[in-house]
C-alpha cells in the first residue's frame, strides 16, 4: 500500500463545502428546505417524485409491473426531481421526504394523502396495496423481506462507499477503494450463491426483492455501474448475470428504467411520465425533435 499524507482530524469537525467531489453541491450536514417550491400533482392517485437512479428505478419498475398485471389503480404520475439542481431541497419535496432523498411517493387514493419515503417502504406499500409481488405465506414473505432489506442495508457500501471513492472522489485513495471493493465482491458472491439455488432472489417467484436488487447489482454485473466491471471481475458471477439478463428482458422493466431518466440515449429517457402512451410520444429524442 502506498504512503499517504497523514490526516489528523480536527478537534471539532467543520463543513468544507468544496470537499465533496462530484456531488459536493448536493450534500450538506443539515436538513430542511433551502427554498419554497410546492410539488406538482397530476391526475392519478399515485404521485411519484424521483430520478432514474438505481433507487428511483426500483419503484418505477414495480409500478410498471403492476400495470402489466392489470392493476389499473397503479397508474401514476412521475415527476422529475433533479438532485443536481437541488430539487430535493424544495419545501414540497422535503414535506414528502424529510431526508431529502429520492424517491418519494404520495398516495392520494384515500381520504387523506399518505406520504411514503425510502424506496423499500414504497415498494412494500405498493405490493401490499395491490396484493402482488410480495408473498403472503409467512416463510416466503420473510424470505422476500429479508432480501429486500439486505439490499437496503448493502447498497450504501456499493454506492456511497465503493462508488464514491472509485468514481467520484476528488482523488483516488487506495485504502477506501480496496476496503469497499472487498465488500462489494463479498455481496456479489452472496447474491451469486443464492441465485445458484433459486431462479429468483426470494425463491421461485419474481418479487419486489428482485426489483430492488436488480438496478444496483444487475447494473454492477453488467459492468454499467461506475465502469468498474473489469476491476471487480464481474464476469465471475455467472448466476447473477443469468438473473440480470432474465429480468432486464421483461417489458415492464425496460419501461421502468426509462422513467425520470436524464442520461444515456435520448430515446431511453422519459423524463416525466403521466400516461402509458408517453413511452411512445414523449421520450427525449421526440421532445428534442419537436423543438
Amino acid at each position: 500500500m502506498t504512503d499517504a499524507p497523514a490526516y489528523v482530524p480536527p478537534k471539532v469537525w467543520t463543513w468544507n463545502k468544496e470537499n465533496g467531489g462530484k456531488f459536493a453541491s448536493i450534500n450538506r450536514p443539515i436538513a430542511g428546505p433551502t427554498h419554497d417550491k410546492p410539488l406538482k400533482v397530476g391526475r392519478h392517485p399515485l404521485q411519484l417524485y424521483s430520478l432514474g437512479t438505481p433507487n428511483g428505478v426500483k419503484v418505477t419498475i414495480l409500478l410498471e409491473e403492476l400495470l402489466a398485471l392489470g392493476h389499473a389503480g397503479a397508474e401514476y404520475d412521475a415527476w422529475l426531481i433533479n438532485i443536481g439542481d437541488g430539487d430535493q431541497f424544495g419545501s414540497g419535496f422535503v414535506a414528502a421526504n424529510p431526508n431529502s432523498k429520492i424517491p418519494a411517493l404520495v398516495d392520494h387514493s384515500g381520504p387523506e394523502p399518505i406520504r411514503i419515503f425510502e424506496s423499500g417502504a414504497i415498494m412494500i406499500h405498493l405490493a401490499e396495496k395491490f396484493g402482488a409481488f410480495l408473498p403472503t405465506e409467512p416463510a416466503a414473505r420473510a424470505e422476500c423481506l429479508s432480501w429486500l432489506f439486505w439490499q437496503m442495508g448493502s447498497a450504501p457500501f456499493l454506492g456511497g462507499g465503493f462508488g464514491h471513492f472509485y468514481a467520484y472522489a476528488p482523488y483516488k485513495m487506495e485504502y477506501p477503494i480496496d476496503r469497499y471493493a472487498m465488500e462489494v465482491k463479498r455481496q456479489m458472491d452472496v447474491l451469486d450463491r443464492r441465485l445458484g439455488e433459486t431462479a429468483f432472489v426470494a425463491g421461485d417467484e419474481y418479487t419486489i426483492a428482485d426489483m430492488a436488487i436488480w438496478p444496483w447489482y444487475g447494473g454492477m454485473a453488467k459492468g454499467l455501474l461506475y465502469e468498474a466491471g473489469e476491476f471487480l471481475s464481474v464476469q465471475d458471477y455467472k448466476n447473477v448475470i443469468r438473473w440480470t439478463d432474465a429480468i432486464g428482458a421483461r417489458p415492464a422493466v425496460k419501461r421502468g428504467r426509462m422513467v425520470n431518466r436524464v442520461f444515456g440515449e435520448p430515446s431511453s429517457q422519459l423524463r416525466e411520465r403521466h400516461e402509458a402512451s408517453d413511452f411512445d410520444t414523449k421520450t427525449q429524442d421526440k421532445v428534442e425533435a419537436a423543438k
